[in-house]
């Protein structure tokens, strides 16, 4: 039996009872923190769970599950945990089907989201359009589908959600600073008047535990200290009276 179980969104103590009573019986724990960035203290998550936790890389867990968390479960109650909920990663969703081709049966715990926690900025959930990634460019890799995706949503008044890298084997974790030049630069290359200095957008860090939440113009949020990770970006689509009146409430000036 393999339990996918989500840690949720800040850190060790978001975990649910349901899941604590599953860890408790349960013979093996893995943990993954690779998807995302994550202020779990593994130490405090061991002694929650009262045993081991094995912590497996991208590659453990992407290309060799058959090796650690796939070969325990098919013999004993396994446990593996994720930051956030376990059904947003595709990782995650690959797992269930090796293991089910396997014939080792599944259960998913779920975990708070950044899904569910944007609804923090008083942005309505129903109204956000496609979700994209600003990923950290690369030599020869400076993808624009993010620009691209943002352009789609607001042609349908949409908010867009955007998901920032993360490298934790390089100690990398991309703030919602990089994230605006990196867009600013698209900007330069496309010059479609999509993200510009003059662009409202909403920042945020550290949602769901001692979250900082700012919303303003571009230019003036772009050297804005958010401190540590995980942080988004949003930039909102078409508001209701009642977002706008929450919008001001985070107000950056």
């Amino acid at each position: 039996m393999l339990y996918l179980i989500g840690l949720g969104i800040y850190d060790e103590r978001d975990i649910t009872l349901r899941a604590l009573e599953v860890l408790r019986d349960v013979e093996s724990v893995y943990a993954e923190f690779y998807t995302s960035a994550s202020n779990v203290n593994l130490k405090n998550l061991e002694e929650l769970v009262g045993k081991k936790i094995h912590v497996l890389s991208r590659c453990d867990l992407e290309e060799h599950p058959e090796g650690n968390v796939l070969k325990d479960s098919s013999k004993k109650e396994t446990a593996l945990l994720t930051p956030g909920d376990p059904m947003v990663a595709t990782t995650h969703v690959d797992i269930i089907l090796r293991a089910r081709k396997l014939g080792i049966k599944t259960r998913v715990i779920h975990g708070s989201s950044i899904y569910s926690a944007v609804a923090e900025t008083g942005l309505q959930i129903y109204k956000f359009g496609r979700t994209t990634s600003i990923p950290f460019p690369e030599k020869s890799y400076y993808p624009t589908s993010p620009y691209d995706v943002l352009r789609e949503n607001l042609k349908t008044g949409l908010h867009t959600l955007f998901l920032l890298d993360i490298k934790p084997e390089e100690s990398r974790f991309m703030s919602v600073n990089d994230a605006i030049r990196i867009l600013l630069r698209i900007e330069e290359k496309k010059k479609e008047g999509i993200f510009t200095e003059e662009t409202r957008c909403l920042s945020a860090a550290r949602l769901g535990g001692n979250s900082i939440i700012r919303y303003g113009r571009v230019r003036d949020l772009m050297d804005y200290d958010f401190g540590r990770p995980p942080h988004v970006l949003i930039v909102p689509g078409k508001l209701h009276f009642m977002e706008e009146e929450m919008l001001k409430t985070f107000a950056h000036s």
